[in-house]
């Protein structure tokens, strides 16, 4: 019998939202958090680079998280219509002492200037900063973010899975969609 046909498996529901902004100074960024905050003791994610997101709530969608999380990570209050699908990534094993599969709902909106400038530099999770499209992937990120993070940043779609063990990647596979 599967650790699924058991129940000792866990499926988290999770959204990563990546949001562009267009600055007067010509250069796009994106909106990434710096899991830096010495308040989270033990934080998985800990020196990481992310897109803004989390784990959705029992009653919710992968789209109603995805406008809770980037208002609870930003400030920034956005309607639902503003999300524009990017993807979706299955983490199977994701985190194994857990015996937790993470199932990702990826997002991309824009925001105007004066909205970016609006978002704290930190949250409780850690810092905030609009980062270059230009210099995201020498960030500190998950080694699996490296290879979806290039079709975030020329608006393809796509869908996939990665395997991480002892924190690298064992195995991806990544389909462009539509």
């Amino acid at each position: 019998m599967s650790a699924f046909e058991t129940g000792l498996r866990k499926n988290i529901p999770a959204v990563l939202i990546y949001v562009f902004c267009h600055f007067s100074d010509g250069i796009e960024r994106v909106l990434m958090i710096h899991r830096d905050s010495a308040d989270r003791p033990g934080d998985f994610h800990a020196g990481k680079w992310n897109g803004l997101g989390g784990k959705c709530e029992a009653d919710e969608s992968y789209l109603e998280a995805a406008v809770r999380e980037l208002e609870e990570e930003s400030t920034l209050r956005l309607a639902p219509e503003v999300f524009k699908f990017a993807g979706f990534l299955q983490f199977p094993n994701f985190k194994p002492r857990k015996s937790e599969d993470w199932s990702c709902m990826l997002y991309r909106a824009r925001v105007d200037e004066s909205a970016a400038l609006s978002v704290p530099e930190k949250n409780a999770e850690g810092s905030l900063h609009w980062v270059k499209t230009t210099e995201i992937l020498v960030l500190n990120l998950w080694a699996g973010d490296r290879t979806f993070i290039p079709y975030i940043l020329a608006g393809k779609a796509f869908t996939g899975a990665t395997w991480y063990e002892h924190g690298e990647v064992k195995r991806h596979d990544l389909t462009p969609v539509g």
